[in-house]
């Protein structure tokens, strides 16, 4: 299961732009919904600051 490092979260939203279950929001930084997450890793491979990691 993916998680955000916040510290390094730019809150660019790169990361739910191709979530495919919409399962991640951004306000200051993203948050999983970790009920909606099929653990896929776009969101990993997509995140321009390495913010995500599996």
């Amino acid at each position: 299961m993916p998680t955000i490092k916040e510290s390094e979260c730019v809150g660019c939203g790169a990361c739910a732009d191709v979530c495919p279950q919409n399962a991640i929001t951004v306000d200051d930084v993203a948050v999983i919904d970790k009920d909606k997450c099929v653990d896929c890793g776009a969101c990993v491979d997509e995140c321009p600051s390495s913010a995500i990691e599996e």
